[in-house]
């Protein structure tokens, strides 16, 4: 239902080196920076697999509050992408696991990104 989100970042080098780590195991990259004539000198970029699904803009407002889940295609993506984004300098907000409370196959993991959003990777799959 939703063609594509993104979300306000304080420090756009630092966002964007832990977006590059965070989603690289479930396939998706930076696909697309706008033209800062376009965005009034601000820093926008797009990550995705073939368009840009996920923007970062550089803004003074930020989060914390944000929730934003992506999706893996199996559970080693899951596990992959929490430490893919602990050693980019995320902080833990739940390790990977059975989340069976929302439904028998969810695993999924949690990490707050630099600044404080929480980013998901679930598989809802049979593993």
């Amino acid at each position: 239902m939703i063609d594509h989100t993104g979300i306000p970042v304080a420090d756009f080098e630092a966002s964007k080196r832990f977006y590059d780590a965070a989603l690289a195991p479930l396939g998706a990259s930076l696909v697309m920076m706008v033209p800062e004539e376009f965005t009034g000198g601000a820093k926008v970029g797009g990550y995705g697999y073939d368009r840009p699904q996920f923007w970062l803009h550089e803004s003074k407002e930020r989060g914390p509050g944000r929730h934003y889940a992506f999706t893996a295609d199996k559970r080693a993506e899951v596990d992959a992408f929490y430490e893919a984004a602990m050693d980019a300098g995320g902080r833990d907000n739940g390790k990977p696991g059975l989340r069976a409370h929302y439904h028998p196959n969810y695993y999924g993991a949690f990490v707050l990104d630099p600044d404080g959003n929480n980013i998901e990777a679930v598989c809802h799959g049979v593993e």
